[in-house]
């Protein structure tokens, strides 16, 4: 909810007290009144010229619009009342008495017709929700204040707000009259609440018949058919206004917008060739580079991006998007540059460009390096991601003990992030075969937060490895209630089901689900295939697990392809599918086991 913003006491007083008072005739200095001296009684002395100072034009100008604004304010004395009324609204507004604020300010609007008060009268009906006292404030400041823009504009968007077009009309026309372009640009904030937007549309399209050559006056139309859901009818008033300004970067913007809600690749389309005949639009450069990101055209974006680095120079957004982008595509050398520069130019969140220093650190074998980037992150979204990897760091060092203190003593600034904390410390654990540490660990972690769904998964892959099959069931079943659309859990259940029980009903009943949450996941398709090989059926599961293996060449698929292979006579086949998965992951225990067991 937003906050009353209150004035401070030493402007509110001067408010106050700038209400034109009845002038009053200063009595002159004695000096003023002696009479000069004749001038032949006095001495003769050289004349001496002194230069006038010199003016700002600026200064005078603003000087002149001051005393005017001055000059038109209402001859309203300062009394006792109105600045014991005044008083009275703000600290009614401060306290959250906004009732009291509004309706004070609205009688004291009425009662001194100054501008200011009309307008913070406006403002403070406007934050009450009183439409009705909004507007009669905003007509009492238009009333006051005939030269204000601002005044009007606040007049017609309350009138559209509340649906009143036939008397907003006329108050647009006027303003059009004093500056058409400026005023059609701001034409959508002013309507931006209306809710019947096919009225706004059409007046719009009223009010830009005046201008048929005026390209701001179909950007305009562009904006309102958008907002009605004519994307056909907006893109044909953008190219006119492209025609009437050929080049122009906030139509092309907003043309590549309304494009994506057709069609990503026409609005990517669009913007590319627009970008060959304007190379300098640098602002659609950039809404082009990030829709690449948006469609994962990863090599696309990355080339984009380098290019902006260029055109904002020190720009900490683009240069971090252009070192993340190198990362992805594993350029390290370009990606730690691009993040180092970032760091430079002072970017909102150095926290997480540091944790990104240390993803670059890792993937470049830099241990060292990457802990002390980690290091560097002291707050936000990636504190507990960086504890957890120099935790890890550090216990591939055989520093095991002083990597689970780090976790212990860090300090979480979440419930999410405590959890976070519990699950680093049991993979830690876990990874060092220290199963019943870590199904501790997550047993305690779990009194604390009984509905974390990522710990009882957690704990559920822990008690498999202990033949705990109740508590995985249990735990499982949990995820599944707090979590319905999880496929992971149905899949860890249901394959746990299929591989280590003779429950292959239930089994497939689960696996029919995840699958129908995660048709492509390869890990799903493997336990759907591993089902089908347990239940006899070798023909559907080799399709499911040589699925699987295509979307990702993973070892324990490798593993369970190939005994469906085996079991089939297709031993050569198999045996050449294992020794390729061992090269790459000599170590996986899934298909060592499977290797020793069936001896090929």
């Amino acid at each position: 909810m937003a906050q009353f913003k209150p004035l401070p006491l030493f402007a509110a007083l001067f408010l106050a007290t700038a209400c034109s008072q009845p002038g009053v005739k200063a009595s002159q200095p004695a000096a003023a009144e002696s009479k000069p001296v004749a001038a032949e009684t006095q001495p003769q002395q050289p004349v001496k010229v002194v230069e006038a100072p010199a003016t700002d034009p600026a200064a005078d100008a603003e000087a002149a619009e001051r005393a005017r604004a001055q000059a038109a304010l209402p001859k309203q004395p300062l009394t006792s009342d109105i600045l014991f009324k005044f008083l009275v609204a703000e600290v009614a507004g401060q306290r959250g008495e906004i009732g009291i604020a509004q309706s004070t300010y609205l009688d004291l609007a009425r009662q001194t017709k100054d501008p200011r008060i009309a307008r913070r009268a406006a403002e403070v009906s406007v934050f009450a929700r009183d439409q009705a006292g909004a507007l009669e404030a905003a007509r009492l400041w238009a009333a006051a204040d005939q030269d204000s823009e601002r005044a009007q504009q606040t007049v017609a968007a309350l009138l559209l707000n509340e649906g009143r077009v036939g008397e907003a009309e006329p108050i647009l026309h006027a303003m059009l009259k004093q500056d058409a372009a400026s005023g059609f640009m701001h034409l959508s904030a002013l309507m931006g609440k209306m809710r019947d937007t096919r009225a706004g549309l059409e007046l719009v399209e009223r009010l830009a018949a005046d201008y048929p050559t005026l390209p701001e006056a179909s950007f305009a139309v562009a904006q309102a058919a958008a907002n009605d859901g004519r994307y056909d009818q907006s893109v044909t008033a953008l190219q006119q206004a492209d025609r009437l300004r050929p080049g122009w970067e906030a139509a092309a913007l907003m043309r590549a917008q309304v494009l994506d809600k057709i069609s990503r690749d026409d609005s990517l389309t669009f913007m590319r060739e627009f970008l060959t005949a304007h190379p300098d639009a640098r602002e659609l450069r950039l809404a082009y580079a990030r829709a690449l990101v948006g469609a994962n055209q990863v090599a696309e974006a990355r080339t984009e991006f380098t290019r902006l680095t260029r055109d904002f120079p020190r720009n900490a957004e683009v240069s971090f998007a252009a070192g993340l982008l190198s990362l992805q595509v594993g350029d390290l050398e370009e990606a730690r540059d691009f993040l180092t520069q970032t760091l430079e130019y002072d970017p909102r969140d150095p926290d997480t460009v540091y944790y990104y220093l240390g993803q670059v650190a890792e993937r470049m074998k830099q241990p060292e390096v990457a802990a002390t980037q980690y290091a560097e992150v002291k707050a936000g979204n990636y504190l507990v991601p960086a504890r957890a990897r120099q935790a890890a760091l550090l216990a591939q060092a055989g520093k095991l003990e002083e990597a689970l203190a780090l976790l212990a003593f860090t300090q979480a600034e979440s419930d999410a992030q405590k959890v976070r904390l519990i699950e680093a410390q049991s993979e830690l654990l876990r990874d060092s075969k220290q199963l019943e540490a870590a199904y501790q660990m997550l047993t305690e972690g779990l009194k604390r937060f009984p509905d974390s769904s990522n710990l009882l998964y957690d704990r559920a892959m822990v008690a498999e490895k202990l033949d705990k099959l109740d508590v995985l069931e249990a735990d499982l079943r949990r995820v599944i209630a707090l979590r319905p659309d999880d496929a992971q859990a149905y899949n860890a259940l249901g394959y746990t089901l299929a591989d280590r029980t003779n429950r292959l009903t239930e089994a497939t009943t689960l696996l029919d689900k995840a699958l129908s949450l995660a048709p492509d996941d390869p890990f799903v398709l493997d336990s759907v295939g591993w089902a089908q090989y347990r239940a006899g059926n070798l023909a559907r599961a080799q399709e499911y697990l040589e699925r699987a293996y295509r979307l990702r060449p993973d070892p324990e698929i490798a593993a369970h392809l190939g005994e469906v292979m085996w079991a089939r006579g297709q031993r050569i086949e198999a045996g050449k599918l294992w020794q390729t998965s061992l090269q790459t992951h000599p170590q996986n225990e899934i298909l060592l086991e499977t290797l020793n067991r069936l001896k090929p």
